[in-house]
């Protein structure tokens, strides 16, 4: 079973720095506040705070009862956090075992361009042919969240 890599991206009239510093620690219900077909908002996260420190782990909880746990795998300021999601219950279950993301920053212009990426790991043969399915809802999803990174960076 191929993992399915996904990827948005998405330019700020900002430093990298500020885009890094403001992204890694915004609450996810904030930037995350929409559904897009089947991807649920994200409700609430519990854990610790300030997020940022390699090895951290939190509980995202969705808007459709389903939970997440996310750990942190990568810090390195202010080019990219990655993280993994794991213990997935809901709905998003019998599509996925795990998610490896990254939050990826550079220079651009005057500005910077991030750069969302997910690489989903199907959690059966069957669910690997549905993956894909999951990967355009997530194209919506992640615009969504892009779009909301901008007021949230320039505000």
């Amino acid at each position: 079973m191929s993992p399915l890599r996904l990827e948005a991206s998405r330019s700020y009239p900002c430093p990298v720095e500020h885009a890094y510093d403001t992204t890694i620690v915004h609450p996810l219900p904030h930037l995350f506040r929409h559904r897009y077909g089947l991807l649920p908002p994200i409700k609430a996260v519990t854990g610790p705070e300030p997020w940022g420190t390699l090895g951290q782990s939190r509980r995202i909880v969705l808007s459709d009862g389903g939970t997440l746990r996310e750990t942190l795998t990568i810090v390195d300021r202010p080019s990219v956090f990655g993280y993994r999601i794991d213990e997935i219950t809901g709905p998003l279950k019998p599509l996925a075992a795990q998610v490896d993301g990254a939050w990826r920053f550079v220079p651009a212009g005057t500005g910077c361009r991030v750069t969302w990426a997910w690489t989903v790991h199907p959690a059966s043969p069957v669910a690997a042919r549905l993956v894909p399915v999951l990967g355009r809802l997530w194209r919506g999803y992640a615009r969504q969240a892009l779009e909301n990174l901008e007021g949230i960076l320039l505000a």
